[in-house]
């Protein structure tokens, strides 16, 4: 009886240790996270690599979002080793959700990033330098050098540019012979726009719909010598505040003269659909390149596309990135979210899909190969940029933090002063005060 127990419990304990052998083997095959959410390690696709999982935001609407998706899954085909997890919402969503994921330090592998939010983010430290991986995972043999420069703060390169665009004047040539000028000239001054408008103006119609005020200022500035922007952010990058009461006196003349409506009627414009231009009211309008395929497809009639007035015109332009592609410092696969975007702008396949609705493609042989691919107004923005390439000076740093409040005052003091609730000496003396004050903290 005693030799039974004790071959029984014997018998008991080789069970049992085997069983924990098993339990120990079972917990170290399975799936490692990388402890922030932001990325995953997953088992041997049978290619001896390990599989990984990264995270790739943007904002955008559906149809964005559709080709986006495709986009992915040619990346997934062509690299069988990454799985790509789409986190996509409206330009206000997302925002939302990406300030608590950065404060979380849960930020996705890859960010799509816009020039106005950029430098917040950088100089937080939430997104990495891609210096070291250009002419490595990033091929930029194809990029012009002022292209790549956009994403740069400081000595880093913290987004990396998904397109390009640059300002101009988008008009309708028959409305243009309506009011009684067969042409512009390209090398056109601000003197000859003021002419033209003027007399748009007394044929009875608008030439213009306005200019965005810190867009269309920051291009003055800069044929002035100046800039919008300080080069370190800290306040304003221009000292005579008679170069703000020039332009702006200018544009609030133009309102005055009916050549472009009052704040009343802008404030009544639903979209696109309402603009003059659309309507057979107006001439043109002052805005991005990405911006003409919209305005062509709702007026659904020939419209051209012009260079800005001068002079020095090419000190003026600068191409700016339509937004950048970023990687997030908390990434664990920074490497794979440097593939992703090489992918992004240098793959034709995806291109083809994409067909330049991030902005005209920064790589020169990609342009050329989707040109067969895209629209005829979108070969008209192509053209124009290739002209804008030669024509334009380097961007400078991005929007400083506090970007968003000093694009807020100076359109608030821009529609007062077309009202003629203030005057443009008064606003420019007020415009200095506040936004030395905002950029300073």
């Amino acid at each position: 009886m005693k030799k039974t127990l004790i071959l029984l419990l014997g018998l008991f304990m080789t069970l049992w240790l085997a069983a924990c052998s098993s339990d120990s083997s079972s917990g170290d095959s399975g799936d490692t996270s990388s402890g922030n959410g932001s990325s995953e390690v997953e088992e041997d696709n049978g290619s001896g690599e390990d599989q990984i999982t990264i995270r790739f935001a943007w904002w955008g609407n559906q149809t964005r979002n559709n080709y986006t998706n495709e986009v992915i899954e040619l990346f997934e085909e062509k690299n069988p080793n990454i799985n790509v997890e789409a986190e996509y919402a409206s330009w206000d969503d997302y925002w939302k959700k990406l300030a608590p994921q950065a404060a979380a330090n849960e930020l996705p592998d890859i960010i799509q990033m816009d020039l106005s939010y950029i430098s917040q983010y950088a100089q937080n430290n939430q997104l990495a330098d891609l210096t070291p991986y250009l002419d490595n995972e990033i091929d930029v043999s194809n990029i012009d050098q002022n292209i790549i420069n956009g994403g740069k703060i400081g000595d880093g390169l913290y987004g990396f540019n998904a397109g390009v665009n640059a300002v101009g004047f988008h008009y309708d040539p028959a409305m243009l012979e309506a009011i009684g000028v067969d042409s512009i000239s390209e090398d056109w001054t601000w003197d000859d726009y003021i002419e033209i408008a003027d007399q748009a103006a007394g044929a009875g119609y608008y030439f213009d719909t306005g200019f965005q005020p810190d867009v269309f200022f920051n291009y003055y500035l800069r044929t002035q010598g100046d800039r919008l922007y300080a080069e370190d952010g800290s306040g304003l990058g221009y000292e005579d505040d008679q170069l703000f009461v020039d332009f702006f006196s200018m544009v609030a003349d133009r309102v005055e003269a009916g050549s472009t409506p009052t704040p009343d009627y802008l404030s009544q414009l639903s979209g696109v659909e309402d603009d003059p231009v659309v309507k057979e009211e107006g001439v043109g309008i002052w805005q991005w390149s990405n911006q003409f395929l919209g305005l062509q497809q709702v007026a659904d009639r020939p419209l051209e596309m012009h260079p800005m007035p001068g002079p020095n015109v090419s000190d003026g332009l600068f191409l700016k990135p339509s937004m950048f592609l970023a990687v997030s410092e908390n990434s664990d696969h920074k490497e794979a979210a440097a593939s992703f975007i090489d992918f992004f702008v240098n793959d034709v396949e995806a291109n083809k899909i994409i067909k330049a609705e991030r902005g005209v493609p920064v790589s020169s042989e990609i342009k050329e190969e989707i040109a067969s691919e895209v629209s005829e107004a979108q070969q008209q923005v192509f053209e124009y940029i290739d002209w804008a390439e030669q024509n334009s000076s380097e961007m400078g740093p991005p929007d400083p933090s506090g970007a968003g409040e000093i694009i807020e005052l100076l359109n608030n003091l821009s529609e007062q002063m077309n009202y003629g609730e203030i005057s443009p000496e008064d606003a420019a003396t007020n415009f200095r005060q506040q936004a030395e004050s905002i950029l300073a903290n």
